[in-house]
């Protein structure tokens, strides 16, 4: 009459559920991206992205040591500059905003590992991720010579990992050579290996004000249908010589985040987007759903699907849940 097996018996209480839980979410998996603005007193808030800021190196300091006191091993970094080109030459600049703020945050934190965003969106004036070339489009060679400066920039400012996030063919493989060269070979890379042509990146591109003046780019950022592009584009980067690869949105690409890890034994992260970051918000702020929850069901999910890290806005939040 009754089953013999009961697995409701192991979901009695909290504390049963949790000495049977399978997938933990800790503090060595987060890692909290900041937009940082050139200028100085600097912290403006986001309008799509509510509860995050754009600040001035200036101000870093005081932010990264609430960081690295909650437990949060690591951040990744996107620059503002106040001037944009057609090269994006602010980008590799020694007293560039991303190589300012390496320095103070090293001298206020040397433990926290500084992760840099390498691309040159926020810093064209065309908004795209490189060089262009006499038909508006993006020169694949041309642009790999300048990322390989922009990350020997970072590098010697103090960042402790290099990401690449442009998409160019052979960029792992440039920066590689260009930081073994420039005397840093032990400073890994971390690749946005499966970035896709997403949906997802609008609050970022409201924050960073990265957003194309032209076209889009689906021409270099992959198809969100594909999953066996994935593999390959695993494969290049860590044929290549990345230390860890990415996928990039998080939550819509559960899929996939699964099969790389299936795939590859090379760590893996994960990005929670600005678009994942800021629909929790907004929901949350209609009254629609419990934010905390929602917020530890998603990053759990991700966990779940195999990531090793995840890069995360809700970071300072969830480190106070777990904590």
């Amino acid at each position: 009459m009754f089953p013999e097996n009961r697995p409701r018996r192991l979901r009695r209480t909290e504390t049963l559920r949790r000495m049977v839980r399978e997938t933990h979410v800790r503090l060595d998996d987060l890692v909290y991206p900041i937009f940082v603005k050139e200028g100085t007193a600097l912290k403006e808030p986001i309008s799509a992205m509510p509860d995050q800021f754009r600040y001035s190196p200036d101000m870093l300091p005081k932010l990264v040591k609430q960081i690295a006191s909650s437990g949060i091993p690591a951040i990744l970094l996107f620059g503002i500059p106040k001037r944009k080109d057609p090269t994006g030459t602010g980008a590799h600049r020694s007293d560039g905003v991303v190589q300012q703020a390496l320095k103070r945050i090293k001298d206020a934190v040397p433990d926290l590992v500084a992760i840099t965003d390498v691309c040159m969106c926020e810093y064209t004036d065309h908004g795209h991720c490189g060089i262009l070339d006499d038909k508006g489009e993006v020169s694949n060679d041309d642009t790999l010579e300048v990322l390989a400066k922009i990350a020997l920039s970072h590098a010697k400012a103090g960042a402790d990992i290099i990401a690449p996030s442009d998409m160019m063919d052979g960029r792992v493989g440039i920066i590689r050579e260009s930081l073994d060269e420039g005397g840093f070979e032990n400073t890994p890379i971390l690749s946005y290996a499966v970035k896709y042509a997403s949906s997802f990146y609008g609050p970022f591109r409201e924050a960073a004000g990265s957003t194309p003046s032209f076209g889009d780019r689906k021409g270099y950022q992959m198809d969100p249908a594909n999953v066996r592009e994935a593999l390959r584009e695993g494969a290049y980067d860590i044929d290549e010589g990345a230390d860890i690869i990415m996928v990039k949105p998080a939550l819509p690409y559960l899929d996939v985040i699964r099969v790389i890890a299936d795939e590859y034994d090379t760590p893996l992260a994960a990005y929670q987007v600005s678009g994942e970051y800021s629909m929790i918000k907004a929901a949350s702020s209609m009254g629609w759903i419990n934010e905390d929850a929602c917020v530890l069901e998603s990053l759990t999910s991700i966990k779940r699907a195999g990531a090793d890290m995840i890069i995360t806005y809700f970071a300072p939040r969830v480190a106070e849940l777990i904590s």
